[in-house]
């Protein structure tokens, strides 16, 4: 990890159990009620999505749009918090799809303040979705109202986001954009001597395409280069499995409860 950190991102025990825009399996995710029920089933670590509003507001979004969760049009960053806020965030949920049992109760999309502010002991992946205009100024205003600088990762799969928290807030762990993943891969399959990693916590799926990006052999390279490897998005018990035996450091899950439960089990063996 890079020497310029000081964080308490890190300081709990291993394997990260991270709950994927809370608990998005059985609730709307990255909602108040996904955070919560995330929380309430022990998971240490919640991973959520940010753009901002027109009016200068970091909202909680996987999407840049609405219409996937909200049945709604509108591009986020073209409108203003009070119009975000009105959409029902429960609208399109279903865990069946049959049934919508979160239609019409009142959830809407949060403000990053709100979530902060509502789980000050939780530790959070924060991953800009938004690249223009650039959320992190605002990203690291939030943090600091919020006295949870110590608390967060910042992550993107855009590069320049991660640029400008490194150059703003060195102090603070990040992820790998795709091309910083990538040039890990190729100092693995090089047995690169010279390799310098950039970033302190790779985040990446089992594999891409046709491609296996979790390995022993990668594993133990990031391990031996000094970053955590964490790996999205795992539902299923066998393979969290498979994966916590390999040795990675974290897993992002929509089901928390289960992953927890896994690990339970596997730390009595």
């Amino acid at each position: 990890m890079r020497p310029t950190l000081d964080t308490d991102f890190f300081s709990l025990a291993l394997p990260r159990a991270i709950g994927h825009r809370g608990c998005a399996g059985s609730y709307p995710e990255n909602t108040m009620v996904s955070f919560q029920a995330a929380v309430e089933a022990g998971a240490p670590y919640l991973e959520l999505d940010i753009h901002t509003s027109r009016d200068g507001k970091v909202v909680v979004s996987h999407d840049g749009e609405l219409e996937r969760t909200c049945a709604r049009r509108g591009h986020i960053r073209e409108l203003d918090w009070a119009d975000i806020a009105s959409a029902d965030a429960g609208f399109t949920f279903s865990p069946d799809g049959k049934s919508f049992p979160f239609r019409g109760k009142g959830i809407r999309i949060p403000l990053l303040r709100e979530v902060l502010s509502a789980f000050a002991a939780t530790r959070f992946v924060i991953e800009v979705k938004q690249t223009e205009p650039s959320v992190v100024p605002m990203l690291l205003k939030v943090l600091d109202e919020t006295r949870m600088r110590r608390m967060v990762l910042v992550a993107s799969e855009h590069q320049a986001p991660i640029d400008e928290v490194r150059a703003l807030a060195p102090e603070i762990p990040t992820n790998f954009p795709y091309q910083e993943v990538a040039g890990f891969l190729q100092a693995v399959a090089s047995r690169s001597a010279d390799y310098r990693p950039p970033g302190d916590a790779l985040q990446i799926p089992p594999e891409y395409e046709s491609w296996r990006l979790v390995s022993p052999e990668t594993v133990e390279a990031a391990h031996r280069f000094g970053v955590e490897m964490h790996v999205w998005t795992v539902n299923e018990e066998s393979e969290m499995r498979e994966l916590l035996g390999l040795g990675v450091d974290g897993i992002l899950s929509d089901f928390p409860a289960r992953l927890l439960k896994v690990i339970r089990e596997m730390s009595r063996r």
